[in-house]
């Protein structure tokens, strides 16, 4: 029998969300072979229409005044299902519709596949504010392990004689595992998926960082080796992030979640430069190591059962909070799609922009990550519990921030700003404030007044999350995560450069101050690159 499409028009009612990976119209209405319907993409009218369309050419669509989308930020990942929301005034009816069933019976079919659509479950904890916290929690884990380094690399070159230059290799080594698999971040969890790429790259580098006290007892070959290991794993989670994150929230609730995710990987910082030095105090180095390593097989436990890649294949997720996630979508790979090639990348001028912005932004981000316990020792003389503290502080300001600048991005878009100028002005600040900052640090004269400064810099430097960082999603959505993945992967090699380079400066001229300023002057000449070249605009279709 060839395909037959019917509808059938039911009352819009309250339905409490369904487990469910795809609905199934089967024997109960007499068909033959079941057949699978499943959401695939939508899109909503600024009328208030909206059409779902099913993985096999079906279509759901819901019409009426009562029908609203639901708000970004933080109240709108926190509030269960934001969207589309049905009231109803007198009488409003969902139509939905179903196709491409062969041998199917058309009332029974579509009355027995389509239930009514559910209205906003108030009070409910969203899919999504689940999602967005446990994303929020790996990076935590994620930039915490690599924290746990920074710190405990003072004790560890006192015990083993290392000199300043060396202390640089050793926190380099840690990029030279990451810089090839940041490359490839992407592309693998647009293939496996992003459930299963964040969670192997967790279990690996929580043993890298078990085993690192170890490798360094034993020799300095081994201990780079285990490094090099612990940054490779660590190297698929921003990739990953930035696939995942686009399939769990719409457009405008894109840069907020991005912030809270970013909030968590700097929170990371503040919580192993602060409980570091404690740790070590009481348990050792290979204590505090194996203590930070568990919180990764904990997270991985709760992360295996409670996410999927894809909120179509969620069996927890209410049928109306899937179909605000699929109006807002931008689009994913189609199945068959090529990456464009290097060439075509780079013969774009909006391309080098984000490129660029990230080389800069990294080799900033790592000298700060890197050396700044160093630096409060080494300027200002205070001793590691201290450091610990005076470097924690710019971190949790910095998580703060990147909240503020998500949802300010996010607030701008909505109010109808050009998504190109927003990304401009996020940049900007992003890098405008940063590199002020730095010139500024010859002038701290103690090191209550340098926290100050490192504070700024790092808190205004997060605006670069809501500027370069989505912008790759703008340019190219479909491709986002291996696009993201080459560029974090060139911007990593900037940052190799740049963790070595300073060590090599501090030992031949006795001072920080020289990096500091040239990494200031590249802040400055990559806000005008751009701000000349970037765009918001579809770029890679």
């Amino acid at each position: 029998m060839a395909p037959v499409r019917s509808c059938v028009s039911v009352k819009a009612t309250t339905v409490s969300p369904v487990r469910y990976r795809s609905a199934r119209v089967g024997g109960a209405v007499g068909l033959g072979a079941p057949a699978r319907l499943r959401i695939c993409s939508s899109s909503v009218s600024p009328g208030g229409e909206g059409n779902y369309c099913s993985r096999d050419g079906g279509c759901a669509s819901s019409s009426g005044r009562g029908v609203v989308a639901g708000g970004g930020g933080l109240g709108g990942l926190l509030g269960g299902d934001v969207g589309p929301r049905i009231t109803r005034r007198e009488e409003v009816a969902v139509a939905k519709c179903s196709a491409s069933f062969d041998g199917v019976r058309p009332a029974a079919a579509v009355a027995g596949a389509v239930q009514p659509a559910p209205a906003a479950a108030s009070g409910a904890f969203s899919e999504r504010a689940k999602v967005v916290a446990l994303v929020a929690a790996i990076m935590l884990i994620c930039n915490a392990d690599r924290v746990v380094m920074s710190v405990a690399v003072v004790p560890m070159a006192a015990q083993y004689g290392w000199s300043s230059s060396f202390v640089g290799i050793v926190q380099s080594s840690f990029l030279w595992g990451y810089v090839f698999s940041s490359m490839v971040g992407g592309v693998l969890a647009d293939k496996y998926g992003g459930k299963k790429v964040m969670a192997g790259a967790a279990a690996l580098w929580s043993l890298a960082t078990i085993l690192t006290p170890w490798a360094a007892s034993r020799s300095t070959i081994m201990l780079l080796v285990v490094r090099a290991l612990f940054g490779l794993a660590e190297g698929v989670a921003f990739p990953t992030m930035s696939t995942f994150l686009p399939k769990w929230f719409p457009t405008q609730e894109r840069a907020t979640a991005v912030g809270i995710s970013m909030g968590g990987f700097h929170l990371g910082n503040v919580i192993s430069f602060l409980a570091t030095p404690i740790i070590m105090s009481h348990i050792g180095l290979t204590g505090t190591f194996a203590f930070f390593a568990s919180l990764g097989y904990l997270w991985l436990s709760v992360w295996m059962l409670n996410v999927e890649s894809d909120p179509i294949d969620s069996r927890t997720i209410s049928k109306s909070e899937l179909q605000y996630i699929l109006a807002g979508r931008t689009g994913s790979k189609v199945q068959g799609s090529k990456c464009p090639s290097l060439r075509e990348l780079y013969s774009k001028t909006e391309f080098w922009a984000v490129t660029i912005a990230n080389v800069v932004n990294n080799w900033g981000y790592f000298v700060l990550l890197s050396w700044m316990p160093v630096y409060f020792k080494t300027v200002y003389n205070v001793n590691l519990k201290q450091a610990a503290w005076f470097s924690a502080i710019p971190w949790a300001v910095m998580a703060m921030s990147g909240y503020v600048a998500g949802a300010s991005a996010d607030f701008l878009i909505k109010s109808g700003f050009n998504i190109g100028l927003v990304r401009k002005i996020m940049q900007s600040i992003g890098f405008m404030g940063p590199g002020v900052s730095l010139l500024s640090l010859r002038f701290a004269k103690t090191p209550t007044v340098a926290a100050v400064l490192m504070t700024i810099s790092l808190s205004l430097s997060s605006f670069s999350q809501a500027g370069y960082f989505c912008n790759i999603q703008d340019i190219a959505p479909k491709y986002a995560g291996s696009l993201h993945g080459l560029t974090n992967g060139i911007g990593t090699v900037a940052a190799i450069v740049s963790t070595v380079g300073i060590g090599y400066f501090v030992q031949w001229l006795g001072s920080f101050q020289a990096f500091l300023t040239l990494t200031a002057a590249l802040y400055f000449s990559a806000t005008v690159f751009y701000n000349v070249y970037a765009t918001g605009d579809l770029v890679f279709d």
